[in-house]
């Protein structure tokens, strides 16, 4: 089974979120279960530069959308994985962020740049395909920029038939972020006219990449079992939820996973002290690290509280905010790692001022930070509106670092709450709550310090946290079955 996986990130070469690890994880854990799945990267310098014995595969493209020279390189990630890098310099040859420009906006050819990706991606099926020594079965699209792939096969026969069409799956990362352009560049994207309707690339009144890509896709994924019916419903459905509802016999919600290769506290090369859940003391020193590193009082007593996240409205930042004073009024201390809005930025930064001893923040982000941040705090906050899957309180489970969530998405499906029932039968590995304001999350709060200074029953929960497995071999084992049924249908 041959299985072409389209992305725009992959961690470590280019990363600005958790799609980036998904796709590190996911291949790797495919391939073990016997699938040979490539990538196909846009051709951005950190790729480039980030393959391993990179040399040209096929001839020159010269009918891509905004770019008439590109070459197609293949070499291998730091992982081992194959990947294609599709270097078009016009398109991807720029620095920083593979989204926005140096004034932080979109970078105005973002349609163009991934209908490449897309075009190029449908290019492995047609009849002179770019890689002419290998043809995959299936391709895997993720998020909006490879929308246009389904779209592509199903539009463009003219251009993309081949002796056998790959199947076609699109996975929903993130709902809320859909690639929407003008509907006078239908032509420059390569797209017919008979296209712009309602049942097909039309989305009010532009062209919907993401919509594209689930009205033409084989079959729909998403990152969690609750996603997966939440963006069903006009709550959280951002305008797609009719067409999905529509599509739900063909919507999965498969879990995303963790690679405990890189997070594992027992062997993170990040960390000041090593430890697992059957011996805990590398954690109080890694705790001890973090006050430092932060400016806190080094207080074993003070329950540390910790943020990795973009600091957005979205996640929830604002009722971290709202809450703070009761954390630190009993004892907490709060550390903060993460950027975006700067009205959040800048309310994290005051409440670091006027609390120095009990407050640190870090805006922006530091890979191995995170991982300390990880180990050596007590209580990771997840309070988001909506939150697909999330990774990061997956891997605080790991850490022993109990999660408090807001139950939504993934977060409902990964954390048990510790309620009097789960408690009691100790299957709890965190916090819930369940509506997106900060009294509910006060209350959370409260009902974490108190378990806190239970230390027998806190740390038991630590341990059952630790002993959670939530790794790629199962979402690996459902993509498969996916698989299977997409090659049979086409």
């Amino acid at each position: 089974m041959r299985v072409l996986f389209v992305t725009p990130e992959c961690y470590p070469l280019v990363k600005t979120g958790g799609l980036a690890d998904v796709s590190a994880a996911l291949p790797p854990a495919l391939n073990a279960a016997g699938a040979d799945v490539r990538l196909l990267l846009p051709g951005y310098p950190a790729v480039l530069d980030g393959l391993s014995n990179l040399h040209e595969v096929g001839e020159l493209i010269t009918d891509l959308p905004g770019c008439d020279r590109a070459r197609l390189r293949i070499g291998r990630t730091p992982d081992g994985v194959l990947a294609y890098a599709l270097d078009a310099p016009a398109l991807f040859n720029r620095p920083g962020n593979p989204y926005l420009g140096p004034d932080g906006k979109d970078w105005p050819d973002n349609a163009m740049r991934f209908a490449a990706l897309s075009w190029a991606a449908a290019g492995f099926a047609a009849e002179e395909g770019y890689d002419p020594w290998w043809r995959p079965d299936v391709l895997h699209g993720h998020d909006w920029q490879t929308g246009l792939v389904p779209a592509y096969l199903a539009l463009r026969p003219d251009r993309f038939a081949g002796p056998r069409r790959p199947g076609t799956v699109l996975t929903i990362h993130n709902i809320a972020y859909q690639g929407w352009f003008g509907a006078w560049m239908m032509g420059d994207v390569g797209l017919p006219s008979s296209a712009f309707r309602v049942d097909g690339v039309e989305y009010y009144g532009g062209i919907g990449y993401l919509k594209a890509g689930c009205f033409y896709a084989d079959r729909l994924t998403t990152v969690s079992p609750t996603y997966a019916h939440e963006i069903q419903t006009e709550e959280q459905g951002a305008g797609l939820q009719g067409l999905l509802a529509g599509r739900a016999d063909t919507l999965s919600g498969i879990l995303n996973g963790v690679d405990y290769a890189v997070w594992d506290p027992a062997r993170d090369p990040h960390l000041p002290a090593r430890y697992g859940a059957g011996d805990l003391g590398g954690k109080e020193l890694c705790k001890a690290e973090l006050q430092s590193a932060f400016g806190l009082d080094r207080r074993a007593d003070a329950p540390v509280a910790a943020v990795v996240s973009r600091l957005t409205w979205h996640k929830g930042l604002d009722l971290v905010l709202e809450a703070a004073g009761h954390w630190l009024s009993w004892g907490g201390q709060l550390v903060v790692l993460g950027n975006s809005e700067p009205g959040l930025e800048g309310g994290f930064k005051q409440l670091a001022q006027a609390n120095p001893q009990s407050v640190g923040v870090r805006i922006g982000y530091d890979e191995a930070l995170s991982h300390r941040i990880q180990a050596g705090a007590d209580l990771f906050l997840v309070p988001s509106r909506s939150e697909p899957c999330g990774l990061t309180q997956m891997y605080a489970l790991k850490y022993g670092t109990l999660p408090l969530v807001r139950r939504t998405g993934g977060l409902a499906d990964t954390i048990v709450d510790a309620n009097p029932a789960a408690a009691a039968d100790g299957s709890a590995t965190g916090f819930q709550f369940v509506n997106a304001n900060a009294q509910e999350l006060i209350w959370a709060l409260r009902r974490a310090v108190t378990l806190y200074r239970r230390p027998g029953r806190w740390q038991a929960m630590q341990r059952h946290a630790m002993t959670r497995d939530f790794g790629w071999h199962r979402p690996a084992e459902e993509y498969m079955e996916l698989y299977r049924g997409v090659m049979g249908r086409v």
